[in-house]
């Protein structure tokens, strides 16, 4: 019975028209041709997502370090040489962002996917035709200046005197020549200079073209004091000098910072607290700051002990708490922030200065209350 009804079937398609025929080729080959483009656009696509990078970062939490222990290669991250330094407990940690620069589609969604990164426009970060190389010398400049800057506040606050110096002089400025970097600066246009702000201060009432009075002592030379004419600049209205002052402070020892690998400036606070409690000893307040417990923290930090914000701090809070700390010393504004990141288990204590950071610190020894965000 089966083989009358095939050649029945067989027979019913050699006996279709030949429109119909021809229409039934015309639907095959636009359905093979629907497949083919489809095929090709996504072959486009998944070459576009594996070898295009898109325009953005990706952010991370990033390694801690304990600023009062050693670094990768076993040294100590705070060196004093030339001065009895003290045992301490406990962490005073610095955290970190990891910033992934140069992926592609694909990538990209998969880390912004697992939830643990963030996607930012790559223009945040990096200037206009900036490489990774060009950032991340900038990066290290911003670190050593951290390092100095951390070196003068820890040590104004344990008393040593503190120098303001020349630290960079314009090529061609009317300081070319006749300063150094490194000359102490004594008086400017007549008044004293005791930290580096003063020296901007004295030129404030000044004009492009007038004469005014230097005094700076060269190392190992007696102080010179001589006249030098502010030239003009288009950014500024009061005479232009040429040169940029930093603090620097006065102490028979030598202070070192080894880290590498890190870059940025908002290891600050951290760096100053750690060198404060190396140099001190049993019986002051700032003795032994962490006390045994697990603290982090972050925040740029000024010659002057001033606690300025610091980007990243959702992705700090974390990488905080996943080292195993337990306080996280936040500056004043990024407190909003840090409080919408904030995991379980991490107390976060506001600080604006190097002095508030010390008074909370001694507060947690105490068991009294800390300021929270």
């Amino acid at each position: 019975m089966t083989k009358p009804d095939e050649e029945t079937a067989t027979e019913s398609s050699r006996s279709e028209p030949p429109r119909e025929r021809a229409r039934t080729e015309r639907r095959m080959t636009r359905r093979g041709w629907t497949l083919l483009v489809s095929g090709a656009l996504f072959l486009v696509f998944v070459v576009v997502g594996f070898l295009v990078q898109v325009p953005y970062v990706a952010i991370s939490p990033g390694p801690t370090y304990d600023t009062l222990g050693r670094d990768a290669a076993g040294n100590a991250v705070i060196q004093v040489n030339g001065s009895q330094t003290y045992p301490t407990t406990g962490e005073l940690r610095m955290t970190t962002v990891s910033l992934n620069d140069g992926i592609n589609l694909f990538t990209a969604l998969g880390l912004w996917a697992s939830g643990r990164y963030a996607l930012a426009p790559r223009e945040e970060y990096y200037k206009p035709g900036e490489t990774n190389e060009q950032v991340k010398q900038e990066n290290i400049q911003q670190l050593q200046d951290s390092q100095s800057n951390a070196q003068v506040a820890a040590l104004r606050h344990l008393g040593y005197p503190v120098e303001v110096v020349a630290k960079t002089i314009v090529s061609g400025s009317p300081a070319d020549h006749v300063l150094a970097p490194g000359d102490k600066l004594v008086t400017v246009n007549g008044k004293q200079v005791k930290e580096a702000a003063d020296v901007a201060a004295a030129l404030t009432s000044t004009k492009p073209g007038q004469s005014v009075p230097i005094s700076f002592q060269a190392d190992g030379q007696p102080v010179r004091t001589v006249p030098i004419t502010l030239a003009q600049r288009s950014d500024r209205t009061q005479g232009f000098l040429g040169l940029t002052a930093s603090d620097r402070a006065v102490a028979p020892f030598n202070v070192g910072i080894s880290l590498q690998d890190v870059g940025g400036p908002s290891a600050g606070l951290m760096f100053t607290l750690a060198i404060i409690d190396r140099l001190t000893g049993p019986g002051k307040p700032e003795a032994d700051l962490a006390a045994g417990r697990h603290i982090a923290g972050t925040g740029e930090i000024s010659e002057t002990g001033v606690v300025g914000p610091i980007g990243g701090i959702s992705f700090k809070v974390v990488g905080a708490r996943e080292a195993g700390a337990t306080d996280f010393l936040v500056p004043e504004h990024n407190c909003a922030e840090a409080v919408s990141a904030k995991p379980d288990g991490l107390n976060l204590i506001k600080v604006s200065t190097l002095d508030d950071a010390l008074t909370q610190l001694e507060n947690l020894k105490a068991g009294r209350p800390t300021t929270h965000c």
